[in-house]
């Protein structure tokens, strides 16, 4: 069998700053190959600074298979960014996850929610107050936890690793680096991998 994954999300799914390859996506892919899942390049519907309706009213426009094996979804940063609420964030994150279980079937064991990264760690936010960007965005995160408990889906908290002080970032100053999507992409793998191997 070859399996499908779709990715939705905004620039830290479209991997702003590094190669298409590179990306948490098509990484994941690519350690499921490894591990002998046969799967097709991830498909992805994500741009940057794509907030939780821009991203609601693209997928509305775009023509994706009736269903997908397994589901991805990053959102929420462009949100925190603009400094719209947590609540409307919330209402809109709600609806975007129940069009990711659509995605996938209604299977919730197939749809994966990666936490918001913090965004305030890297270079580009050297002047801006750290604190609470942090703060925001783990009200963000708590919400979309909290959504994701409630409807049975698997909530991948990356939002510790982005703070690592070790953490590298791509040449904008602002994005992940290739080696920060591997530990994403890892994570990921593991859960696809255990969804399969249940199977």
């Amino acid at each position: 069998m070859v399996y499908t994954l779709l990715s939705l999300g905004d620039s830290y799914t479209i991997g702003e700053g590094v190669l298409l390859t590179e990306t948490y996506a098509y990484q994941t892919v690519q350690s499921l190959r490894e591990l002998g899942h046969r799967f097709t390049a991830p498909e992805i519907i994500a741009r940057t600074g794509w907030t939780t309706d821009e991203l609601a009213g693209a997928i509305a426009k775009v023509r994706l298979l009736p269903a997908y094996d397994f589901v991805s979804l990053l959102i929420g940063v462009n949100n925190q960014y603009r400094g719209r609420s947590c609540e409307e964030y919330g209402t809109q994150f709600e609806t975007l996850l129940r069009q990711a279980l659509v995605f996938a079937a209604e299977k919730t064991g197939h749809v994966f929610v990666l936490s918001i990264p913090d965004w305030g760690v890297s270079p580009f936010a050297a002047d801006r107050d750290r604190s609470v960007i942090a703060q925001e965005i783990d009200a963000f995160n708590a919400m979309a936890k909290r959504l994701c408990e409630q409807h049975q889906v698997a909530f991948i908290d990356i939002t510790p690793h982005s703070r690592n002080v070790d953490s590298t970032f791509a040449a904008d100053g602002l994005h992940p680096s290739e080696e920060q999507y591997r530990f994403w992409a890892r994570l990921l793998t593991e859960k696809i991998a255990q969804r399969l191997s249940g199977q």
